[in-house]
C-alpha cells in the first residue's frame, strides 16, 4: 500500500504542475486547446513515475512504461503538430463561452488533472504489485497486445487523415478512406483499445481488477464527454457528413455499409 500511495501521490502532484504550466501557456496564446497536447504526455509521465518509484514486478512496470510512454509521446506530438498556429477548438469555444478564469481552470484543467490521475490508476496499481503468476500471464500478454493494436490503429488513422488533409484536391470533402471507412473515429477507438489493454495488464494481478472504472471512464470521455459525440455536433453541419454517417460505423469498426 505504501508503494502505491507514493506512486499515486507523486503522480497527482506532477500532473497538477503540468496542468498549471499548461494553463499559463494557454492564457498567453489566447486558446486553451493546448491542453490536448499534454493529455497523452501526462499519462506517459505517470507511467514513468510508476517505473522509477514502483517496487512491483519489473516486467509489467517496463512493459507498461514502454507502451504508455510510446503512446503518449506519439499522441502529444501529433496533436501539437496538428494544432500549432491554429485557432481555438470549437468544442472548447462552446464549453467556455462567457466563462471567467475560475470556470476555465475548473472545467478544463482541473477536470483533466483528475481524469489523468484516475485513468492511470491501472498503471499506478501495477507498479506496486508483483508480476503475474501461472495462467494470469495470458491476461497480461493479451492486454499488451490489445494496447499495441490500439496504438497502431490510432497512429494509422491519424496518418491517413494527415495525408488526406495535405492533398488540396480533398478540400471540402469528407475523409472516408482507409480506417475512416470502417469507423468515423479510428483515433478514439484506438485510444479506447489502448486503455482497455492497459487495464488487462494491471488486472492480471490483484487488486488491479478493481481499477475497471478507469477504462470505463476513458471510453466515456472518448465517446460522450469530450470526444466523438461532441465532435459530431460540429461535423454534422458539413456537406456530405450525413451520408458518411449512414454508411460508416460510429465507433467500433465494421465493414463499410448501411448504418443507422
Amino acid at each position: 500500500m505504501a508503494d502505491f500511495l507514493l506512486v499515486s501521490g507523486v503522480s497527482l502532484l506532477l500532473l497538477a504542475v503540468l496542468q498549471a504550466v499548461t494553463f499559463f501557456v494557454g492564457r498567453a496564446k489566447g486558446r486553451y486547446n493546448v491542453v490536448d497536447v499534454i493529455w497523452g504526455s501526462g499519462l506517459a509521465l505517470v507511467a514513468l513515475v510508476a517505473l522509477v518509484l514502483g517496487t512491483g514486478g519489473i516486467a509489467r512496470r517496463i512493459t507498461l512504461a514502454v507502451l504508455v510512454i510510446g503512446w503518449g509521446a506519439r499522441l502529444s506530438y501529433h496533436i501539437w503538430k496538428r494544432s500549432r498556429g491554429g485557432e481555438e477548438d470549437p468544442r472548447y469555444a462552446e464549453l467556455l463561452e462567457g466563462k471567467g478564469t475560475g470556470a476555465i481552470i475548473g472545467r478544463i484543467f482541473v477536470t483533466q488533472w483528475i481524469a489523468q490521475w484516475f485513468i492511470s490508476l491501472p498503471v499506478q496499481v501495477a507498479a506496486a504489485t508483483h508480476d503475474p503468476r501461472g495462467i494470469w500471464w495470458v491476461v497480461a500478454v493479451v492486454g499488451a497486445l490489445v494496447t499495441v493494436f490500439g496504438i497502431a490503429f490510432e497512429a494509422i488513422g491519424d496518418a491517413q487523415m494527415s495525408a488526406f488533409k495535405a492533398d488540396p484536391a480533398n478540400k471540402g470533402t469528407i475523409m472516408d478512406r482507409g480506417l475512416w471507412g470502417w469507423t468515423r473515429h479510428p483515433n478514439y477507438f484506438g485510444d479506447a483499445c489502448v486503455w482497455v489493454g492497459v487495464y488487462l495488464v494491471s488486472a492480471s494481478v490483484w487488486p488491479g481488477v478493481l481499477t475497471v472504472l478507469s477504462p470505463v471512464a476513458m471510453v466515456f470521455f472518448l465517446v460522450v464527454a469530450t470526444g466523438a459525440r461532441r465532435l459530431e455536433k460540429s461535423m454534422a453541419q458539413r456537406e456530405g457528413y450525413r451520408d458518411y454517417q449512414e454508411r460508416t460505423s460510429f465507433f467500433v469498426p465494421t465493414p463499410p455499409g448501411k448504418h443507422t
